[in-house]
């Protein structure tokens, strides 16, 4: 079923869809207008309308950023049939001050030098808008759904909780 929220409550939403999911989907536009995703660790940070990852500032993904600041970053759980798609713009963001608030040991894997690295910056996602699909992830829900369907001749009811939100 789809829900009109407010802003508020649709950063909610977001916040409780994504809070257990530890990698994300970046894509980002290149030079020649092609699109390239890559996994990022997610923080452990409640969503309040921005994201924030850890990346060196020589990477492709800063290159492209650079050029073209529209970017998507995807989550997927489908242990629980959660999705979340959020785009916004994204911009490279140097501040000890911030790389210290949201640092944490599991980042020494990608930064070994830790919040000394010289190439350690953040990268800062202006979330526009969004649209997550919540369902149920029971089979029965699912096979009550399948039945439905095959005894109607029409789709099932919608199961779950679509929503397509501007932040």
């Amino acid at each position: 079923m789809t829900e009109t929220k407010t802003r508020e409550e649709a950063i909610a939403k977001i916040a409780e869809l994504t809070k257990s999911i530890r990698i994300a989907m970046l894509t980002t536009i290149d030079e020649s207008g092609e699109l390239h995703a890559r996994p990022m660790a997610a923080m452990d940070v409640e969503f309040d309308g921005d994201l924030w990852f850890f990346t060196a500032k020589s990477s492709p993904k800063v290159h492209d950023i650079d050029s073209k600041p529209t970017v998507n970053v995807a989550f997927s759980d489908p242990e629980n049939q959660n999705y979340v798609s959020l785009a916004g713009r994204a911009e490279l963001v140097i501040d000890r001050a911030l790389f210290e608030k949201y640092w944490s040991k599991a980042f020494e894997a990608w930064f070994p030098q830790g919040l000394d690295d010289p190439e350690l910056a953040l990268l800062k996602i202006n979330v526009e808008s969004a649209q997550y699909w919540d369902a149920p992830s029971s089979v029965v829900s699912h096979i009550a759904g399948f039945i439905q369907s095959k005894l109607t001749g029409e789709g099932g009811t919608p199961l779950g909780d679509f929503g397509k939100v501007d932040l």
